[in-house]
């Protein structure tokens, strides 16, 4: 399969990644090494998902090289303290059996001197080796910036599909040469019922949900990581490397931002 590589701080990174959230349990499990073997090598978790566990036990499943899978997971702000911080990313560790994580998130932003904590910790944890790449979730312009004068963030994981119009964002971390991951990119279902999105999807003979991941992953420097419940929404997920979308049609799906 030729996926997408984004290359971010001399680092190779799967565009197209799965989303874990509600993936818990025998199920979830099941379901992320079913992803593995389907193809996917860039997983993202979250310490709040209560599935880090469960994404350790599929990736040890699948029988892949740790080197061949790109993991992410997040710290929540009730642990950006000096007492939690650290202590939390190696019980992160231990649950997804792994020495380090390919990129560590601040989950959400918190009030500006904890932010600074948080990132400062981030860094500690890159000298520890727990990561490989530090990044954050949810934040601002603004709250990134501050951010980067502390540590090297390279990724900033947002809400990003055709309604949101993160445009500002987006033409700001490109000049960075940073990551924006999208997730939720098909707004929860409901971007795949506009007509502009069904109509595509009849012209490229492909469905809503490929005309969307392939907007997004036809932009610079963005990545995606739609969260599949079932084979058949994993592998079409991955079909969307086979056509492009003309320049005029992009602009079709930027039409619907809200």
């Amino acid at each position: 399969m030729n996926q997408k590589i984004l290359s971010v701080h001399n680092t190779q990174i799967p565009a197209l990644g799965l989303g874990t959230y509600k993936l818990t349990g025998k199920d979830g499990e099941k379901q992320i090494e079913q992803a593995l073997h389907l193809g996917y090598r860039h997983i993202d978790t979250a310490e709040m998902y209560g599935n880090e566990a469960e994404v350790g036990n599929a990736i040890k499943a699948s029988g892949m090289p740790r080197e061949q899978i790109f993991i992410t997971t997040k710290v929540w702000p009730n642990d950006f303290s000096k007492k939690r911080f650290v202590p939390c990313v190696e019980d992160s560790l231990r649950k997804l059996k792994v020495d380090t994580v390919d990129l560590l998130l601040l989950h959400w932003p918190s009030d500006d001197d904890t932010n600074k904590l948080a990132t400062e910790l981030l860094n500690d944890c890159l000298h520890k080796q727990y990561t490989m790449l530090a990044g954050v979730s949810n934040f601002s312009i603004k709250q990134l910036q501050a951010a980067q004068k502390i540590a090297p963030v390279c990724c900033n994981q947002v809400e990003y599909s055709p309604y949101n119009n993160n445009n500002a964002l987006l033409q700001y971390m490109q000049q960075q040469g940073m990551m924006l991951t999208a997730y939720s990119p098909l707004a929860r279902g409901a971007a795949i019922k506009e007509p502009v999105i069904k109509a595509l999807a009849d012209k490229y003979h492909k469905t809503g949900a490929q005309i969307i991941l392939r907007w997004l992953l036809q932009q610079p420097n963005v990545a995606a990581i739609p969260k599949a419940g079932d084979e058949k929404h994993s592998r079409q997920n991955l079909e969307v490397f086979d056509f492009e979308l003309s320049d005029e049609d992009m602009q079709k799906v930027f039409t619907l931002a809200k």
